[in-house]
């Protein structure tokens, strides 16, 4: 498995090398030795989750709140998605910024979204079908939103003529207001 840190350099896609013939393929999707390797961190993952959305639902941009802060592996394993994550940080560097990859049943690429970042997508495809594994549990009451099209933020989402929100996502917060 090969990795690379992104423009913010604690983001980091995970490439698998993938073993294919004609009858299928096998590939590893994860491995906590390269993970460690790629991140410099130990996590523990205690929850994995799998959701499907159609051609143009957005979600995000959301994150949790400490101590129930969760850091995310993503990946798609049918259809295509624009993954972003944004730095909210607030003594970071990189405060505010964005990193977005194109995740794909056909490029298997995972995105690590460490704690401290809020997490989005766009689905591409017709549908798309997301797994992504955290390293703290859902918490409702810890779980906030930031608005997708935060023009502070600025993320240059594709294909965006056609938009489809949560009555939740509708009612994101600009950054500056977000409680973080």
């Amino acid at each position: 498995m090969n990795y690379k840190k992104l423009a913010i350099p604690e983001v980091v896609l995970f490439e698998p090398r993938v073993f294919g013939d004609d009858r299928g393929f096998f590939f590893e999707s994860f491995n906590q030795k390269i993970f460690k390797e790629a991140t410099g961190l130990d996590r523990e993952f205690v929850q994995d989750n799998h959701s499907k959305s159609s051609f143009g639902v957005l979600r995000g941009l959301h994150y949790q709140l400490a101590p129930m802060a969760q850091g995310k592996l993503v990946r798609v394993t049918q259809g295509e998605v624009f993954d972003v994550a944004v730095d909210i940080r607030k003594e970071s560097p990189t405060f505010g910024q964005w990193v977005g990859a194109i995740l794909s049943a056909e490029n298997k690429n995972q995105l690590w979204v460490p704690e401290g970042f809020a997490h989005g997508f766009i689905t591409l495809s017709e549908s798309a079908e997301f797994l992504y594994k955290t390293t703290n549990f859902y918490s409702p009451e810890h779980e906030r939103s930031i608005a997708w099209n935060d023009p502070a933020i600025g993320i240059e989402w594709p294909n965006l003529e056609q938009v489809l929100l949560s009555a939740k996502d509708q009612v994101g917060v600009l950054l500056a207001n977000a409680e973080l």
